[in-house]
């Protein structure tokens, strides 16, 4: 894994705990957490929305976008978006969050549940990440050939699991 990887996960998880905010690890990074190989993009993390003011001053410095609404053809939530030294870190609200189910062609609210994330051991801390039904869940409402090798994995996870 890149260095930048654990340096900026290191940082932005002591700032969340700094200030008591629960949170999670989602998308990539997640699979990856749960035994995905694919090259790692960006760290996404959840947190409470109202909780987005809690850590402004800690991390004003590295902020790309936000935090504002969010809104493509696939999410409509909060964010903001962080380059630490060059890894980039995207924090979402959890709630009132919404990815587009292009099947059915409706809006789906994204299953962030914090008190059902499993903690995992990375880099020598501990960190919740989303777990693996809901994580699956949500990748296979995106498009891309990244969303159904994430979704093999969670599968097979989920799998060892039962």
């Amino acid at each position: 894994m890149q260095p930048e990887l654990e340096t900026a996960l290191k940082w932005i998880v002591k700032i969340l705990n700094k200030h008591s905010i629960p949170f999670q690890i989602a998308g990539g990074f997640g699979v990856h957490l749960y035994g995905g190989r694919r090259p790692i993009n960006d760290i996404d993390i959840d947190i409470p929305n109202e909780k987005f003011q809690d850590i402004l001053p800690d991390i004003k410095s590295y902020i790309d976008f936000g935090p504002a609404r969010y809104q493509d053809k696939k999410w409509d939530l909060d964010l903001i978006t962080l380059d630490y030294h060059g890894q980039l870190i995207d924090i979402s609200g959890a709630y009132g969050a919404k990815i587009y189910d292009e099947e059915n062609n409706l809006w789906q609210p994204y299953p962030s549940q914090f008190d059902t994330a499993r903690q995992i051991d990375v880099f020598g801390i501990t960190v919740p990440v989303m777990n693996p039904e809901d994580l699956m869940g949500y990748k296979k409402l995106l498009n891309g050939e990244h969303q159904k090798e994430d979704i093999k994995v969670m599968e097979k996870y989920i799998l060892t699991l039962k």
